[in-house]
């Protein structure tokens, strides 16, 4: 092989390796988010299953705040 060749072998794999660095960050971020989310639905959930499950709280209570 030829020096050009490896030079060039050698700058696409660098670049490669930051791409790759890069997307990893990206996902591990994301897994965060994720998790968070996960925890807020489960808090929600929560909060929901704990104040009756539906349909017994009064009209004003369901009435939208707009109005």
């Amino acid at each position: 092989m030829s020096e050009d060749r490896i030079t060039n072998l050698e700058i696409k794999l660098s670049f490669t390796e930051d791409l790759i660095e890069k997307l990893n960050q990206i996902v591990y971020k994301q897994q965060q988010q994720i998790e968070f989310l996960y925890r807020e639905l489960k808090s929600i959930k929560e909060q929901a299953s704990s104040s009756g499950g539906g349909g017994s709280g009064s009209l004003k209570d369901e009435i939208p705040p707009h109005y």
